[in-house]
């Protein structure tokens, strides 16, 4: 039995599969959902960008996050590469993000590898004058490789020129000098063993007396210590005597004062007393002297003056005149 095949169904399948297809296409080229959205960033690099092209991945820590747009030279220092990468709308871009050149295997394929940055650091953002915002970068693995082998390189050729320079004919000539000066002290030093020896029993016994000596210094330290703490004591003393003889002084220039003020004016006085009493004593013993019956007899006194009369009773005797 022949099975019949219906061409009607069969072209309206047709003609719905090829709608759908084109419908996809359009789809897809106006920018439906599966398309993915891509920002703009722009890495400098200070190296050489050897093995890396347009198109070339830009992974995140590993992972395909975009791919590589434009590469050039930077116009104001040539010496400088600008790349432009396409990445991922989401893909966590932060200030401290860095770009850094990799290479894929032993293909010598080069990729850019993003990371490096931490959660705190915010989004990064373009500044004036750039269009783009712009990723940090770092230098890669064969550039770090080849800037320690270069200091090494240089490390080793300046060795070598102190060897050459440590190994010339003088230096060879000094060196063999002082080996032969090693040698004689070799032999003198072989030649006085013994002297050698009993310099070092020597100085055993002189380390073994400096032990006890050391050994005796704690008593004599305690010593010193009590001495010092008796002296203290001593000082102590001596400040509080003399304290005890400024307060005494205080009080016998209090005593002084006081003295001064009311003993002085009588001693004064009697001092004054003294002089007239001490003149008189003078003039007696002087009139005693020129006249000595005077002590019996009193003054005799003086002849009246011209126009004077005696009184009766008063004898008109003449004074005696004492020799000289």
């Amino acid at each position: 039995m022949e099975t019949k095949v219906n061409y009607t169904l069969v072209g309206a399948f047709v003609l719905l599969l090829m709608t759908a297809l084109i419908a996809a296409a359009l789809w897809l080229a106006s920018g439906g959902a599966l398309r993915k959205q891509y920002d703009l960033y722009m890495a400098i690099e200070d190296e050489s960008v050897a093995g890396l092209n347009t198109n070339a991945p830009v992974k995140y820590n590993g992972v395909e996050v975009g791919k590589v747009r434009d590469i050039e030279l930077d116009h104001s220092n040539p010496e400088r590469v600008r790349l432009l990468l396409a990445i991922e709308r989401g893909t966590p871009i932060k200030e401290d993000t860095l770009a850094v050149l990799k290479t894929q295997g032993l293909t010598g394929i080069a990729y850019v590898e993003l990371g490096g940055s931490t959660g705190a650091s915010p989004p990064l953002r373009a500044v004036d004058g750039e269009p783009y915002p712009v990723i940090q970068t770092r230098p890669s693995l064969s550039t770090r490789l080849e800037n320690v082998l270069t200091t090494v390189l240089t490390k080793l050729d300046r060795t070598s020129s102190n060897i050459d320079a440590i190994l010339s004919d003088a230096n060879r000539e000094a060196v063999s000098r002082t080996l032969t000066d090693m040698a004689a002290v070799s032999q003198a030093i072989s030649a006085r063993r013994d002297s050698i020896d009993a310099g070092i029993v020597n100085a055993s016994r002189t380390f073994d007396h400096m032990a006890k000596a050391t050994a005796q210094l704690g008593p004599l330290i305690e010593q010193v210590g009590r001495s010092a703490q008796s002296i203290d004591q001593l000082g102590q003393a001596a400040t509080k005597a003399s304290t005890q003889a400024g307060d005494t002084v205080e009080a016998v220039g209090a005593d002084v004062q006081r003295f001064t003020a009311q003993t002085l004016p009588e001693l004064q006085r009697l001092l004054a007393e003294l002089n007239v009493l001490s003149a008189s004593l003078r003039r007696l013993s002087e009139q005693t002297e020129r006249n000595p019956s005077s002590l019996l007899l009193g003054r005799s006194r003086l002849p009246p003056g011209p126009g004077e009369t005696l009184e009766a009773g008063e004898s008109s005797a003449p004074i005696e005149r004492p020799t000289r």
